[in-house]
């Protein structure tokens, strides 16, 4: 029996190298898409020594709003791709004031219309090769939580969640999932937007102890690529360490008791 096939954006560094290497860890054929040639060929080498399996590189610009489908084609004349994982993203600080049309649409196209049509020729792939694979795009708690100098990036990752449900409500019938992942912050090498150590401090507050697991984001990926989530479409599943259900970091925000308790205790002192 052949193994399952995975096409990761964004392996050669980040979270897409995390999903990489746990998937071929877990017995996947994996193929890596990234623009960092070095990189993605220096991540290649390493998951296979750490796991004993060579995963395909893929040196593809995903800001070219047709390579994203050029990639599929190019992973599918390999091997049926059983999964794909849309992790590639961007998200160069512009404070708002200054962000121009051309960072806008570069940023737009990498993280929501190259994922967005990377699903659809996967689906039309499948569907004339009678597959059914699936579908995890990594979005972000930005999504839903604005912050500054993050305006062309939240509103794409918002984006994204909405391609998600509407690629799971159209694929649906045809078997093909789609779902989404939504990170809390996770500490990533990232050239165009390195961050200082207080910004971490504060976005590294969560609900759960201790710092972001990656593992954990990994092992959801591949549970929802699994057949284990056949019953799973258009979710987003927080990663995140409780942080989009709220903060404990606040402290109470009264003094003494409150009128509703003095209230309620004279009433019970007269019953």
């Amino acid at each position: 029996m052949s193994r399952p096939h995975a096409v990761v954006t964004g392996a050669a560094s980040g979270l897409g190298r995390t999903i990489a290497e746990d998937l071929a860890a877990q017995g996947w054929d994996v193929t890596g898409v990234d623009i960092q040639a070095d990189r993605l060929t220096q991540a290649a080498a390493e998951i296979a020594r750490a796991t004993g399996r060579a995963i395909r590189a893929l040196v593809v610009d995903l800001g070219d709003v047709g390579a994203a489908a050029g990639a599929i084609a190019e992973a599918w004349a390999t091997a049926p791709i059983d999964g794909l994982v849309n992790a590639a993203a961007i998200y160069p600080a512009i404070p708002y004031l200054e962000l121009d049309a051309k960072a806008w649409t570069h940023v737009q196209t990498v993280n929501v219309t190259s994922p967005f049509f990377a699903t659809q020729a996967l689906a039309r792939l499948a569907l004339a090769a009678g597959r059914t694979p699936a579908v995890v795009n990594v979005a972000s708690g930005a999504a839903r939580r604005a912050r500054p100098g993050a305006s062309h990036y939240s509103t794409s990752k918002a984006a994204l969640v909405m391609a998600t449900q509407a690629s799971a409500i159209e694929l649906g019938a045809h078997g093909i999932r789609v779902n989404a992942i939504s990170p809390g912050f996770f500490a990533v090498d990232s050239a165009a937007n390195p961050v200082t150590a207080e910004y971490e401090a504060l976005l590294s507050e969560t609900v759960l102890p201790g710092p972001a697991d990656a593992g954990s984001l990994a092992a959801t990926v591949r549970f929802l690529l699994s057949d284990a989530a056949r019953w799973i479409t258009g979710a987003v599943i927080p990663v995140d360490g409780g942080s989009g259900a709220g903060t404990n970091r606040l402290p109470l925000h009264w003094t003494g008791t409150t009128a509703w308790q003095r209230a309620s205790a004279a009433e019970e002192e007269r019953s």
